[in-house]
Formats: C-alpha cells, structure tokens, sequence
C-alpha cells in the first residue's frame, strides 16, 4: 500500500474515533499493526495528526469560545469559570504527561494493551451507564472546581492506549453527576489543550527524526482528519442524547476481542 494512501486511511481513523469513547491511539495502533506497519515508526505521525481533529472543535465551536475569549477580558463569571474549569482538568494531564512520558512512549508499540483496555474501557462504560446518576449540569461553565480537577484526573487514565482521553473524561464526568451531552462537550474542549500539548511535546522530542516528506505526511492526515471529525462530532451528541454510551461500550468489547484474536493468530 503506498504512503498517502496510509496516512489517508489513519487520518479517517483519527478523525472518526478522536472525540467517541472507543480510543483514537488504540485504533491508530491497531490499524498500523493492521497494515503492515512498524508501530513505531508510525507513533509520532499518530500523534502529529490530531490538531486536525482538533481544528473541527474550534470551528463548531467557533461562537462559544470567541463568547468565552471575550467575556474573559471582560471578567465575565461565566467566562472565567469556563477557561478556570478548563485549566484544571488539564494540569493533571500536563504533570503526568512530563513525568511518565517515555513510559507512554513505549505501550504506544503494543498493540495487545490497547486490545485489553479496549475491552476493560468497554465493561467500565456499561457500569457507569447503569449506576451514575447525572442531573442537568447547564454546561461547562456550571461545573465547580472540584469537579473539573476530578474529571482532569480521571482524563490521565487515557495516557494507557487503548483506554480513551474522550472516555475518561466522559466516564468521569458522568461519575460526578455531570449529565451527557456537559460531559461529552467538556470532553471535545478539553481536547484542545490536552492534544495540543501532547503534539507540540512529540513534535519538539523527535523533532531531529522528522523529515520534509514526514511533513507532508501530516498535513495529509491533519486535514483528512478534520474534515471526519467535522462530519462525526455532531451525529455522535445525536447518538448520545438518544442511546447514552452503551453502544459504544458493546463496540469497544467486540474491537477488543477481534483484535486479541487476531494478534494472537499471527
């Protein structure tokens, strides 16, 4: 299979699955052992790809957050409390994410951890599906700091491939009563500082072993990645408000199965 068409296919990978609870790494991981690939030489180019996905929240989005910048410098409450809630559900992820980076590096080669935390990510879904109690939040904005910390440490989980930043910090917030479509939202902001920072870290540590060609490979997979997370954000909040998360979970378990199947007949 020749390059770009690879780095087409990992970028509807990552655009399909970077905001749903089933693990955008584990199935980039998955899709390069499925190819044919070395893991690690695609690790980075699965990393580098996300601001695509991420550019697809800042343009849904677009309104809300020009609102929250605005009404910052304003000291709009509302504001304030939306980039305070923010900022400490990701200072975990950057504490955690510095100490136990090399340790990450090395389970994003190893496609049978994100087989099993696939299907462990899966049973955790259906348990806080049945148990949580969530009540209507009224946005990001309404959560306290308590909560926000909570759900940031919850999200550090996800550092193992295969678990899922977005069902982490969905699962998370649900645990704290937060309701779906609050959850599921602060999940997609909380991707923009979260996914940036693991790209520019990535970028900036293996910047010596990029090339010119690996570049172009990026840009490639960041724009096919955006324009399927663009079309996939809103019908996954219609799945959501009307099916919750068990669908996923149910999906996340058969993934996991196959794929230990599968590694296990190689």
């Amino acid at each position: 299979m020749g390059i770009w068409l690879t780095a087409i296919i990992l970028g509807i990978v990552e655009g399909l699955t970077e905001f749903l609870p089933v693990s955008s790494t584990g199935h980039l991981i998955l899709a390069t052992e499925l190819l044919g690939y070395d893991a690690s030489r695609w690790a980075i180019f699965n990393i580098a790809i996300q601001p695509g996905a991420i550019l697809a929240i800042v343009v849904l989005y677009r309104k809300l957050f020009w609102d929250m910048f605005t009404g910052f410098f304003r000291k709009d409450p509302v504001a304030i409390a939306f980039v305070r809630n923010l900022l400490l559900a990701f200072f975990p992820a950057v504490i955690l994410g510095l100490a136990l980076g090399d340790y990450i590096e090395v389970m994003l080669e190893n496609a049978v951890i994100v087989a099993w935390a696939l299907i462990i990510g899966g049973f955790a879904i259906l348990l806080v599906e049945r148990f949580a109690k969530p009540k209507e939040s009224g946005g990001v904005a309404n959560l306290s700091a308590r909560q926000s910390m909570l759900i940031g440490l919850v999200q550090c989980i996800a550092m193992i491939p295969g678990v899922s930043r977005s069902g982490a910090t969905i699962l998370g917030a649900m645990s704290l009563g937060v309701d779906r479509k609050t959850a599921a939202e602060f999940s997609f902001f909380l991707a923009l500082p979260t996914l940036t920072g693991a790209t520019v870290l990535q970028l900036f540590k293996h910047r010596d072993a990029i090339t010119t060609n690996d570049l172009s490979l990026i840009a490639v997979g960041a724009f096919v990645s955006f324009i399927v997370a663009w079309a996939v954000i809103k019908a996954f909040l219609a799945v959501v408000t009307r099916y919750g998360f068990t669908p996923f979970a149910w999906y996340r378990i058969i993934v996991g199965v196959a794929a230990l199947v599968w590694l296990g007949m190689r």
